[in-house]
């Protein structure tokens, strides 16, 4: 398994810099961004400044969407980025959550966001690709070019079906070893439908880490967690209904008490729209407690297929876990 860093760009860019070059000296894999351009700053600016001071570090938005962002634009800054700094990015993809919405959009469709994966790896590949009837290749991107890699995000049975027809990897924004059975079993089901070797898709875990002895500071500091995934859980409820086979209950039982939520502190400690979700299920999203703690769900993962585990480092201690990531839980794996 590796381990992955997930930062938000607030500004100083400088910090998130920094952060990511350390987290590339303790032996991190991945360094992730949110890709939210209005609450946040532009992370593909950043991104270059990442690549520039790092060696292995590989980069990407966890997740973006292909709603705000046009196709061919992502392909092309992706294709840069891998032409400046070797192969050293990944584009994490979805519908669609606070990019969109605090627009007052609603997330795109899974039929839109499998098209431009299509499209998005074509051109990378320096591939011709169809647009509406226009043929549109990167003149400059030599055909046969290693593809970006794509990391399809997502919770329903038909986003997960998605990822096993077409995805290089999954991602599955929480840490609950009941839900990350299901997930991953889903996508290599569908994997395997395709006709795709279930085995080549990388499973990636994201959720905040607190490597802490203090449980309930850790739950506070943590609880936007089920807050955000809560949104989506929402989408889920609306489309199957509360009491559904297709998803379980152990993904959206939850959300009962939920009343609206706001964006303004999306991905914060403190956001008090996300004071409806209970202490059990912040221990079951997100990984808290001691290094042996960390080592021990980690461990569990792994067990289940997990590849990568991401570390949403948003709390009031994220350097310190970085850190403590480093010395007492990465040797380890």
């Amino acid at each position: 398994m590796t381990v992955g860093l997930v930062l938000q760009t607030d500004p100083p860019a400088s910090t998130v810099v920094d952060l990511m070059v350390r987290a590339e000296e303790l032996g991190f894999s991945h360094g992730w961004t949110f890709d939210s351009h209005v609450l946040w700053q532009e992370p593909f600016v950043i991104y270059s400044r990442i690549l520039e001071r790092t060696s292995r570090l590989i980069v990407g938005p966890m997740v973006t969407n292909p709603g705000t962002r046009d196709w061919t634009v992502l392909a092309s800054l992706f294709a840069t980025l891998d032409d400046m700094f070797g192969p050293r990015t990944v584009c994490g993809i979805g519908r669609g959550d606070s990019a969109v919405r605090v627009q007052g959009r609603p997330p795109t469709t899974l039929a839109r966001l499998e098209s431009s994966i299509e499209v998005i790896r074509g051109l990378t590949a320096g591939a011709s690709v169809d647009l509406g009837g226009t043929t549109v290749q990167i003149p400059w991107v030599a055909p046969g070019s290693p593809a970006v890699p794509v990391w399809v995000a997502g919770y329903g049975p038909k986003a997960l079906a998605l990822a096993g027809r077409c995805a290089d990897g999954f991602i599955l924004q929480l840490a609950d070893p009941y839900l990350v059975e299901w997930t991953i079993k889903t996508v290599r089901a569908a994997a395997a439908e395709a006709g795709r070797d279930p085995d080549a898709i990388t499973m990636c875990a994201a959720a905040p880490a607190y490597v802490t002895d203090d449980l309930a500071h850790a739950r506070d500091q943590c609880r936007w967690f089920g807050g955000m995934v809560g949104n989506h859980v929402a989408d889920l409820v609306t489309r199957y209904g509360e009491s559904s086979a297709a998803v379980p209950a152990e993904l959206t039982g939850y959300i009962k008490g939920r009343d609206g939520y706001d964006y303004s502190h999306h991905g914060r400690a403190g956001n008090t729209s996300t004071n409806f979700v209970p202490d059990e299920v912040v221990d079951r999203f997100c990984l808290l407690g001691p290094a042996s703690a960390q080592r021990d769900r980690l461990a569990e993962l792994a067990s289940l297929g997990v590849d990568q585990f991401a570390i949403y480092a948003m709390h009031d201690d994220h350097e310190r876990t970085i850190e403590q990531y480093g010395s007492a839980v990465l040797p380890h794996l």
